[in-house]
């Protein structure tokens, strides 16, 4: 099930928030929360629940024995049973047939390469379960003695498939004790709002422009303009699908009273490779900074051991999206381009004008994407080639149309990237006009129902009308 779907969106939403309403305590929200939750993901992957169930069943267990434990062994044990307990069934299920394939392309053998359906959300639902164990190792949580809350920590709806990655510790308290108040909620449907129409009247129009370029059998036939309006969809495509997935899952958390952190920060602005990983995908950024690259000793250690740090990190990084050599090659290309940031070049960009920096992160995030997208090593080739080919056969007809049908789409969709209503708002007069018309109750209220009434409005027509709507992150 998607949060962007007829049945989500007039169904299985208006249920869960009438139902958890009428729970007197939050004892039984989180049951019916819990319940409402596994039913989400049994919709797509019935089979699988059950590997996800047993998961953190045994995590649970495993976590009732650490905070038992007298000493600082035993409870680094049971850690280590946990961590290998947690990553064997990603292993398996995502990995498995990957380790095979390539040690029959190395050494010439022939072994069966196993074949499984990937779990959806395994990625997260993983990461997020370890955040759990190793929070409470540190001291930084409390063994969570009763089952079904870490149930529903780690299965809950609005973050399970796609993230963002929500840390135990942020949420322990509010699994515990929350209230949801109108405001609140009014937020929340707001935000989600927001993130529906980034997903359906965005991120789903620009895959439609990749899919007639980038994913189509006349990739190797591209002239170079076809190829960039394809990459550069595809830039539109996953900024606008992931982080509008993370705002309606942001918006949903503050419906049912959990606050979840940010996910993005306008990505698209950064002035730097390194700052552009401090606003995208900040929730993965973050866990693997704090639950890799620190414990192997982070910037604690010399100049050579940092960067065999952040090799580990980025080709874990790489992987982590998917079994496959792409990206294993995406990741080390970050690590590269960060390793030469750290070493001189980003002291050479604080020195030069933000222009400068902006150009030559952008053209890094959008070479970059070539890596993400094309899943083979010789697709990567051709549309680089097709990218960079001569000038005499950069441009033809087929080029020039796809441009005059979708330039004006294009612009719109990079400049609604920016920040442009932060930049709005930082201005006085708007400012000053913004707060008049919020005080202004209850006009302020009525024109934002029919502004977000609206959006769902067309959202909803959008849908109706079409009926392509993946998401990019299920299949990590």
């Amino acid at each position: 099930m998607v949060f962007s779907s007829l049945f989500f969106l007039y169904a299985f939403l208006p249920l869960c928030l009438i139902a958890t309403r009428l729970a007197r305590t939050v004892k039984i929200q989180n049951v019916i929360l819990l319940i409402f939750s596994l039913f989400f993901y049994a919709w797509g992957e019935p089979v699988w629940v059950f590997l996800m169930i047993v998961t953190v069943f045994g995590v649970w267990l495993i976590g009732l024995a650490m905070g038992a434990s007298k000493s600082k062994a035993a409870a680094k044990a049971w850690l280590a049973l946990a961590v290998v307990l947690c990553l064997s069934s990603l292993l398996v299920f995502k990995y498995s047939g990957f380790i095979f394939e390539t040690i029959n392309n190395v050494l010439g053998t022939s072994f069966p390469e196993p074949s499984f359906s990937l779990p959806i959300g395994i990625s997260f639902y993983t990461f997020q379960t370890l955040t759990y164990i190793i929070d409470v190792y540190r001291g930084e949580a409390e063994v969570q003695k009763k089952f079904y809350n870490l149930m529903l920590y780690v299965s809950l709806f609005p973050q399970l498939i796609a993230g963002p990655i929500v840390r135990y510790s942020d949420v322990a308290e509010q699994i515990e004790e929350r209230r949801v108040s109108f405001e609140e909620t009014a937020q929340g449907i707001g935000r989600f709002l927001v993130g529906l129409a980034k997903k359906v009247l965005i991120a789903n129009q620009a895959a439609k422009i990749v899919a007639l370029t980038l994913e189509s059998t006349r990739l190797a036939t591209l002239d170079g303009l076809e190829a960039w309006i394809g990459i550069l969809s595809f830039t539109i495509q996953i900024y606008f699908d992931f982080s509008g997935y993370s705002d309606m899952a942001i918006g949903l958390g503050h419906m049912f009273g959990f606050r979840f952190k940010e996910n993005f920060n306008y990505p698209y602005v950064a002035k730097s490779v390194t700052d552009f990983w401090r606003r995208w995908h900040i929730s993965l950024s973050t866990f693997f900074r704090d639950y890799v690259y620190i414990p192997l000793g982070g910037n604690r250690l010399g100049l050579p051991r940092q960067i065999l740090n952040m090799f580990i990190v980025w080709s874990l990084t790489g992987l982590w999206h998917g079994a496959s050599w792409n990206f294993v090659l995406w990741g080390v290309y970050y690590f590269v381009l960060l390793t030469i940031e750290k070493l001189f070049l980003l002291r050479f960009l604080e020195k030069v004008p933000a222009l400068f920096g902006h150009i030559y992160t952008g053209a890094t995030f959008v070479l970059g994407w070539v890596f993400f997208k094309m899943e083979s090593m010789s697709s990567i080739a051709t549309l680089l080639q097709r990218m960079f080919q001569p000038r005499s056969d950069f441009v033809t007809n087929r080029g020039v149309v796809l441009l005059q049908n979708h330039l004006i789409f294009i612009v719109i969709a990079f400049v609604l990237a920016m920040p442009l209503l932060p930049w709005l708002r930082s201005k006085k007069p708007i400012r000053r006009l913004f707060n008049t018309l919020k005080n202004k109750e209850p006009l302020y209220g009525i024109c934002s129902s029919i502004i977000y009434m609206g959006i769902l409005f067309f959202c909803t027509m959008s849908l109706v009308a079409s009926g392509f709507n993946p998401f990019l992150y299920f299949r990590f």
